[in-house]
């Protein structure tokens, strides 16, 4: 089969690269346009797998079928407003958030993901208590990385280039992250991966549960001030019982949830609800059963 990736490369870390790469890594034929060509598409692809980069203005031609959308914003009000409209003219959207699947009529969660060989575990000391890479964003996540500051003058937080968020985290004792409407945002994949303790707050659902990502196995969780800083302080100074949940959320997010893995289930979709036949003969073919099962759930149980 022949896919056709449509998102616009502004940047070499845009969601869209991802699924580029897993498409050569799964020996998947496919061919990148920009959003502004999609009315010169050529016809003949089997797939046209349109990737949210936030830009929404222009769409794919009527004729462009079979098509899927992978929104990722689907949590945030501007966003999701733009995404329900958009949703309407495609076979099937990708969600990355398991509630905006749950509000659109052809939605499915298909969580985001972590890229093993960006974002993985690098053979370096830990020379930071604290990492966090990213924006500062609105209340209250901007005053809990204040007050990380203050109290962890031995941390990270801030940016950094997404080449180096593999070598950051893994020289990190812990990984902070605060996601923004209960997201189950990249944050959370991209810390795991690198082997580091993932601590990150409270959601009001179960959507981690539902990954196969247990508290207290594979990460750990906070719900208000006082227990992050007790919790950071604990598992900051107990390193044996650190170092295990952060091996075993690092072994399970390689395991099941990279973009290889998420590209796979995408296609196995398009499979099974559009009829676009498939094969791979990238190192994906040798996802355990179990792993499969897991990744397909909540496509399922919508």
């Amino acid at each position: 089969m022949r896919v056709a990736l449509v998102f616009d490369k502004v940047r070499e870390d845009t969601l869209g690269v991802h699924f580029e790469r897993a498409c050569r890594m799964l020996g998947v034929p496919y061919a990148h346009f920009w959003t502004r060509e999609a009315g010169a598409i050529p016809r003949g692809f089997e797939l046209y797998l349109r990737i949210d980069h936030g830009d929404y203005r222009d769409d794919l031609p009527d004729w462009a079928r079979p098509r899927i959308f992978y929104a990722s914003d689907t949590h945030l009000p501007k966003s999701w407003k733009r995404i329900s409209a958009v949703a309407k003219r495609y076979d099937l959207v990708c969600c990355a958030q398991r509630d905006g699947a749950q509000r659109l009529r052809n939605g499915v969660w298909v969580p985001h993901a972590c890229q093993a060989e960006l974002h993985g575990k690098r053979p370096l000391p830990k020379r930071w208590d604290v990492a966090f890479v990213g924006t500062e964003g609105g209340v209250p996540r901007k005053f809990y990385l204040q007050a990380l500051r203050e109290r962890y003058a031995d941390s990270f937080i801030g940016h950094a280039p997404h080449t180096e968020l593999g070598a950051i985290y893994s020289q990190a004792k812990i990984g902070f992250n605060y996601s923004i409407r209960d997201d189950v945002n990249m944050r959370m994949f991209e810390i795991l991966c690198s082997g580091t303790l993932l601590l990150t707050n409270g959601l009001a659902h179960d959507d981690l549960a539902r990954l196969g990502l247990r508290e207290g196995e594979h990460l750990v969780t906070y719900r208000r001030p006082r227990e992050l800083f007790e919790l950071l302080d604990y598992y900051r100074d107990h390193d044996q019982e650190r170092e295990a949940i952060a091996r075993r959320g690092m072994e399970r997010v390689v395991q099941e949830h990279t973009y290889v893995h998420r590209l796979q289930q995408i296609l196995s979709l398009a499979n099974e609800r559009l009829g676009v036949c498939w094969s791979f003969a990238g190192p994906a073919a040798g996802v355990t059963r179990e792993a499969r099962q897991r990744i397909d759930t909540g496509a399922r149980q919508l």
